[in-house]
């Protein structure tokens, strides 16, 4: 099992190309087979198969082989992790951004003569 930062590194890498974004955004519509995620791109089976790979080993995708073809659906662990990470890092910078407004609107006043 991959650390958490590793899985982290991993998922941001997956989501640092737009292609592979863009699998990600159709996928939450639900399974997709990689033909049908290959349609709207001018890439060959091949060329989007390795996108959905880089996704597989981000662990943000899961695939399973029925038969010929491959599906593909989200994994909605490894996307609630990103989440989380995310959320964690929001509320760090809200709370740093309303403690530096604080102290500035506390320095506008001492600036001030009744």
């Amino acid at each position: 099992m991959l650390e958490y930062s590793q899985q982290l590194d991993l998922a941001f890498h997956a989501l640092a190309d737009s292609t592979r974004r863009g699998i990600l955004d159709r996928l939450s519509r639900g399974p997709a087979s990689v033909s049908e995620l290959a349609e709207p791109y001018g890439m060959s089976l091949a060329a989007i198969h390795q996108h959905v790979r880089v996704l597989e080993t981000s662990g943000l995708v899961v695939t399973q082989k029925h038969g010929r073809t491959r599906e593909c659906r989200i994994s909605s662990e490894a996307v609630q992790r990103v989440e989380n990470w995310l959320s964690e890092r929001r509320q760090l910078w809200e709370n740093r951004f309303d403690r530096l407004g604080q102290l500035l609107e506390n320095d506008a006043f001492k600036g001030e003569t009744p």
